[in-house]
């Protein structure tokens, strides 16, 4: 029995009418030509209020904003804090927590027999001068391994940042009401 060769050629026009016609070309072979209608594609409005979700990093300049560690007196009121509560301070996943414990040496939580990770206060004190450096300060993980190493006195300037931070929202808040 003899092969045949078939070969397919699709033609695309954009018709109001779609329809498949077969033509015979020459003699063994087979030539389909296919009029493909295109499909439009239906695109849902987007409400003032709906968030877009979109592939890729979240901008840095909008993560900042969207921490909430408390103060101090609330904060050292327990003494441990479960890596769920310290990912919803900081408005990160669970996994950039438990990477930045890899990469930081500062990080130590407390672990249980079953692995799961319990934070002292010092750790989230450690963690959101981590953040600080990564998020608003935009060091890279390298940048700020070696900038810890070289200060030591890294938390006390930390600390005196976030003193001056709060005077100056204080500052914005009473020229807001004058």
């Amino acid at each position: 029995m003899p092969l045949k060769q078939t070969s397919f050629d699709f033609d695309f026009i954009e018709t109001e009418t779609a329809a498949a016609e077969p033509v015979v070309a020459e003699e063994k072979k087979e030539v389909i030509k296919v009029k493909v209608k295109p499909v439009p594609v239906e695109e849902k409005p987007i409400a003032p209020g709906d968030v877009v979700r979109r592939r890729g990093r979240i901008k840095l300049s909008t993560a900042p904003d969207k921490i909430s560690v408390p103060e101090d007196e609330v904060l050292f009121e327990k003494r441990y804090y479960s890596i769920g509560a310290v990912s919803e301070m900081f408005n990160v996943k669970q996994s950039q927590i438990r990477y930045w414990e890899n990469e930081f040496d500062i990080l130590k939580p407390k672990k249980n027999g079953k692995g799961d990770r319990y934070f002292r206060p010092e750790d989230v004190k450690n963690l959101k001068l981590i953040y600080q450096l990564l998020r608003e300060r935009k060091y890279t993980i390298e940048g700020a391994r070696a900038f810890l190493k070289k200060n030591k006195d890294a938390e006390a300037k930390f600390e005196m940042i976030e003193s001056l931070k709060k005077i100056k929202s204080f500052l914005q808040e009473l020229k807001a009401n004058l």
